[in-house]
């Protein structure tokens, strides 16, 4: 992390990217972060490469309580770094501490919606979600979607990840960073 972040931010804010596994956070992190010239915080990764793990192996070896308070304290670091792109872990901005640390210094979030079969599609070959380590993932989905809707619809944006491409999520976040732009 650049400890020079804030002093040359040039008033602009963090853009936080929230939502289910799969909806395409780190990718649209990459891609909108290469647009705006700013640095690309992806949580889990930090972590997986702080902790020299994975994510799945941290929940095994030391529970999801051991990890979230890793994810709070990645997410306290990652705010400073502004202007940033942040792109959080799924159950991240459930957390009040981390929603009110997102949203800190005029932080924007944006909630990557999909629905969850496009979800269960999307994340049906990852190992690395601890969370789906289940006999009937997209049933999982729809109960953590279920758990988590209404805290992300809190978000400053809501973004429909199933009607647009890649390119055109970006494209949407652009117009919404520069109205009239």
């Amino acid at each position: 992390m650049s400890e020079g972040g804030e002093k040359g931010a040039g008033g602009r804010p963090n853009v936080v990217l929230i939502g289910m596994m799969g909806s395409g956070k780190s990718a649209v992190g990459r891609r909108l972060a290469d647009w705006l010239g700013v640095r690309l915080n992806d949580i889990d990764a930090t972590i997986e490469y702080e902790m020299g793990r994975s994510i799945a192996k941290i929940f095994e070896e030391w529970g999801e309580g051991h990890f979230r308070e890793v994810e709070r304290e990645t997410i306290a670091r990652a705010v400073r770094d502004r202007p940033c792109v942040i792109a959080t872990g799924g159950g991240a901005f459930a957390d009040p501490v981390n929603r009110a640390t997102l949203k800190s210094d005029g932080g924007v979030v944006i909630y990557l919606r999909a629905s969850p079969e496009r979800l269960a599609a999307r994340v049906r070959h990852a190992h690395k979600r601890p969370l789906l380590f289940d006999a009937d993932p997209l049933l999982r989905i729809r109960e953590l979607l279920a758990q988590r809707e209404a805290t992300y619809l809190e978000a400053d944006h809501v973004i429909d990840a199933d009607a647009l491409s890649l390119d055109q999520t970006v494209a949407r976040i652009l117009e919404l960073l520069n109205p009239g732009g």
